[in-house]
C-alpha cells in the first residue's frame, strides 16, 4: 500500500517545488498573497505544506488563519493545488492526512478548502456562498478570435458599447486612493440594488495597496468624468480573476459593464495574461448567483466546472455547535424581518 504524508515547507521551498512539479499556483496560494493576509484584520498566514505519496509531491496547500466570532479556522483559498486531478479515493486520503496533522493544534475548529469530489467528511460552508461553476475567458486568443467565440448577444452588446463615444474605459490603479471614494458609492448602489452586503471601503483599498499593481488592478468606465462602473482584477502571472465589480443603474443602461470587461481583456492580454476568470455563476450549490449568469455567459459559450469550497471539520462536535448556533441566528433574523415587514404595512 502506498505511504502518504503531509510535510511542512518554508515559503521559498514551497514555491520552488510547486514550480518544479509544473504546478501553476493561483495568487491566493502564492507567497504574494501573504501581504494581503498580513494587512487584513483577523487574518494571518499559517503555513505551507506538500502532500507526498511514496515520496512524490502530489498536492500543495497554503493555509491562512482566520479569526471568526469566538473561533478560529484555517482557509486554503483556491487550494490545494494538485499535480494532476485526484480521484475521489486519493482526495479522501489527502483529507485524512491533512486532518491528522492540523487537529494537533486545538486552536482550529475546521479547515476550509476546495475539493474535486463530495465526501461525508465535507460540509457546506458555515458562511459565504461557494461556487463550482464559472466563466473563464481564453486570452491566448486575439481580439478578433475572442469576439468570435462570444455569444451573439455578447458580440452585439460589446460592439454597441464600443460605439458609444460618451463611455471612456481606463485603468486607474495608480490613482486608486484618489478615486475610490466615488467608486465606493457605486458599490453601495450595487449592493442595495442586488441585495448583497459589502465590506468597508478600507477592505478594497487594502487589496489594492497590499498586493500592489503587479497583482491587483483597478479598471473603470466613465461618462463625462462620472464613474459608471468599475472592477478590481487580481493577477498572478498568466492568470487573472475578476474579484469585485460595481455599476450604477445609468451605467448598466449605457452598456458600461460590457465595455469594462472587453477593455480589461485587452489590457490583461497586453500584460501576458492568458486566462481571465469572471468568478462564479450559479449552480445547484449556488443558486444565489443566477443573477450574474446572463451577463457573464455573454462572453463565452462555455461554463467551466471548478472545485468548490467546503468545510472540513477538525473538531466535529464544536463544528456542529457552530452550525446549530448559526441556524438559530439566521432563523431569529428572518423572524425579525417578518415582524418589521408587518409593522411597516
Amino acid at each position: 500500500m502506498p505511504t502518504s504524508r503531509i510535510v511542512a515547507l518554508p515559503t521559498e521551498e514551497f514555491m520552488t517545488r510547486a514550480s518544479a512539479a509544473g504546478v501553476d499556483l493561483p495568487l491566493e496560494q502564492s507567497a504574494a498573497w501573504d501581504t494581503y493576509d498580513l494587512a487584513s484584520p483577523g487574518r494571518q498566514p499559517y503555513g505551507r505544506y506538500v502532500w507526498q505519496v511514496d515520496g512524490e509531491d502530489r498536492a500543495f496547500i497554503s493555509l491562512t488563519d482566520y479569526r471568526g466570532r469566538g473561533f478560529h479556522y484555517l482557509w486554503a483559498k483556491e487550494g490545494p493545488v494538485w499535480t494532476e486531478p485526484p480521484t475521489a479515493q486519493v482526495e479522501e486520503r489527502f483529507h485524512s492526512d491533512l486532518t491528522r496533522v492540523l487537529k494537533k493544534d486545538w486552536t482550529y475548529v475546521f479547515v476550509r478548502l476546495h475539493a474535486h469530489h463530495t465526501s461525508v467528511r465535507l460540509h457546506e460552508l458555515l458562511q459565504s456562498i461557494p461556487f463550482d461553476r464559472t466563466v473563464i475567458l481564453d486570452l491566448s486568443l486575439d481580439s478578433d478570435a475572442l469576439m468570435a467565440s462570444m455569444k451573439k448577444r455578447g458580440r452585439r452588446d460589446v460592439r454597441k458599447s464600443l460605439r458609444n463615444e460618451n463611455l471612456v474605459a481606463a485603468e486607474e490603479t495608480d490613482q486608486a486612493s484618489l478615486v475610490f471614494d466615488e467608486l465606493y458609492e457605486l458599490l453601495k448602489e450595487t449592493g442595495d440594488r442586488d441585495g448583497f452586503g459589502i465590506a468597508p471601503k478600507a477592505s478594497y483599498m487594502r487589496m489594492l495597496t497590499s498586493l500592489g499593481s503587479e497583482h491587483a488592478r483597478l479598471f473603470t468606465v466613465r461618462a463625462h468624468g462620472e464613474p459608471y462602473c468599475w472592477g478590481i482584477v487580481t493577477v498572478n502571472g498568466p492568470r487573472a480573476t475578476y474579484y469585485y465589480a460595481a455599476s450604477s443603474a445609468e451605467g448598466r443602461k449605457a452598456g458600461a459593464p460590457d465595455l469594462l470587461v472587453w477593455y480589461m481583456t485587452e489590457k490583461l492580454r497586453e500584460s501576458g495574461v492568458t486566462s481571465f476568470d469572471l468568478m462564479g455563476v450559479d449552480s445547484e450549490r449556488a443558486p444565489q448567483l443566477a443573477g450574474v449568469r446572463g451577463f457573464k455567459t455573454k462572453f463565452s459559450e462555455e461554463i467551466a466546472e471548478v472545485p468548490g469550497a467546503w468545510d472540513l471539520p477538525l473538531r466535529p462536535v464544536m463544528y456542529q455547535g457552530l452550525t446549530l448556533a448559526l441556524k438559530a441566528k439566521r432563523a431569529a433574523m428572518s423572524q425579525m424581518k417578518k415582524l418589521r415587514s408587518r409593522s411597516d404595512t
